[in-house]
């Protein structure tokens, strides 16, 4: 690279944030610029790639503000295209922030805080926000500073801005705890009661959930007062310092986590908590052995043997370690097709079974269909509204997380559904208010080979859908 910011190919890099192509930011100068991003340089000196990645960072700071400024006049924009819709002043807004997480490839979840985030650096906090533009705090670092005054009135906030972020080299050097720590006492000091009233509504807002580790583990979380979090985590601690001292070779961390499970169960052991476990896998790996994965709806793709090994422990396979009580397993065929390996019908063997269209649905799409949301399935909805002459069966069907399904109600949403069957199974397209169009494609069950891979065999695809439950 030259000194004056000239690649090797004639094209103009940014030697430094605030730099850049001329004339207004534009897709097609975006464009260009990850063209030239894409083309490194690697006859350079260490101190030259420091120097690049650090005007790397500083251009991926600035790119979050604008994508700020955007998502503001985004939203503004949404707004009073609702309004000259008649849309009602309360609902306004509604689906922007699913916007938001379509263009920037994230889940509606984050959608939402990040135009959150954004409204509240561009209206509000002025300085924070020259900050990020200017590179000098990254997207996370300004969340942290915008989170801690989101208790503040509008002029508090303003003022907290300004001493925290007025002079942004007093941050530099900070590292994320210690920026809580500063952001914190600012906050404090201009408002004691309204942070006090933050903690007691965020008592509230308590709760735990479950979300999938790697190696067939699962991170369970609970977001709990700080009291009732320290006390937890000190009896925890407590029974497996006790069971060491006895002997107990099992480790600190093992231990603790074996805790939880019982006392939370009420069972004396780990492995005797009863369970209700969906795993869905094919004929060969329940009956032959066969090394192809099996799933279980809401976590994920799980190791063949795992999945075998969990059918035999619980149903009490002698021989093997852990094994409990007896289960309960009720057997499902599912039908897939040959050619996507998609759900394409399901028969029950149960006496009793809850509604099983909606059955159906989220077997067949796991999680949410909105594209980049992983939340589990809560409704299974019309693709074309019922009032629209949608139809109730499979095909006319998706599953949606609550927030997706109730996104889409805003004004200007449109979703149809693909092509029945084919080379891409059940396809829907959501078309948003502003035009733009995405596909959503439903899984392939487990065993199911792209054309390059091949299926093992030429017949129907069947599978099993295996309820696992313990016997009281």
């Amino acid at each position: 690279m030259d000194d004056d910011g000239a690649a090797p190919n004639g094209e103009r890099v940014p030697s430094a944030v605030g730099s850049g192509p001329a004339g207004p930011l534009t897709v097609a100068a975006l464009a260009s610029w990850r063209a030239v991003l894409g083309e490194v340089d690697r006859a350079v000196t260490d101190a030259e790639r420091v120097d690049l990645l650090r005007a790397l960072e500083e251009l991926k700071s600035a790119a979050c503000a604008a994508q700020a400024r955007i998502s503001v006049d985004l939203d503004a924009s949404q707004r009073a295209e609702q309004a000259r819709a008649g849309v009602p002043l309360a609902r306004r807004g509604a689906g922007v922030g699913a916007q938001v997480a379509l263009a920037r490839r994230e889940s509606p979840h984050r959608g939402g805080r990040l135009l959150g985030l954004a409204k509240a650096l561009v209206v509000e906090m002025p300085h924070t926000y020259r900050a990020l533009q200017a590179g000098l705090l990254s997207e996370w670092r300004a969340t942290l500073i915008v989170r801690e005054s989101a208790c503040l009135s509008v002029e508090d906030r303003t003022a907290f801005d300004a001493e925290l972020a007025a002079d942004p080299g007093q941050l530099d050097g900070l590292g994320d705890g210690q920026l809580l720590a500063r952001a914190k006492k600012v906050a404090y000091r201009l408002d004691a009661a309204s942070v006090v009233r933050r903690a007691r509504k965020a008592e509230s807002e308590r709760c735990v959930s479950l979300r999938p580790a790697p190696d067939t583990m699962s991170y369970l979380t609970g977001l709990l007062p700080v009291a009732q979090g320290v006390a937890v985590l000190a009896a925890l601690t407590k029974a497996a310092d006790s069971a060491r001292a006895q002997g107990d070779q099992r480790s600190r961390g093992q231990v603790m986590a074996d805790t939880l499970v019982e006392r939370v169960t009420g069972q004396e052991s780990a492995d005797a908590v009863p369970v209700e476990v969906q795993l869905v896998m094919t004929d060969r790996t329940l009956l032959a052995g066969d090394d192809e994965p099996a799933t279980i709806p809401g976590y994920g793709t799980v190791p063949a043997g795992w999945a075998s090994r969990l059918v035999a422990r619980r149903l009490g396979a002698p021989g093997l370690e852990g094994v409990g009580r007896a289960t309960q397993v009720w057997l499902r065929r599912l039908f897939t097709s040959p050619s996507t390996g998609q759900l394409a019908r399901m028969d029950s063997r149960r006496r009793t079974v809850p509604p099983g269209l909606a059955r159906f649905i989220a077997t067949r799409d796991q999680t949410c269909r909105t594209p980049w949301c992983d939340a589990p399935v809560r409704h299974a909805d019309h693709i074309v509204p019922w009032s629209e002459g949608g139809r109730t069966e499979a095909d006319g069907l998706e599953g949606y997380c609550e927030a997706c399904n109730y996104a889409k109600q805003a004004p200007g949403w449109r979703t149809r559904a693909g092509p029945s069957g084919g080379e891409d199974g059940h396809v829907v397209e959501t078309t948003s208010p502003t035009g733009h169009r995405y596909r959503s494609r439903a899984p392939a069950l487990p065993g199911h080979h792209s054309p390059d891979e091949g299926e093992r065999d030429s017949s129907p695809a069947e599978r099993y859908l295996l309820d696992l439950h313990r016997v009281a």
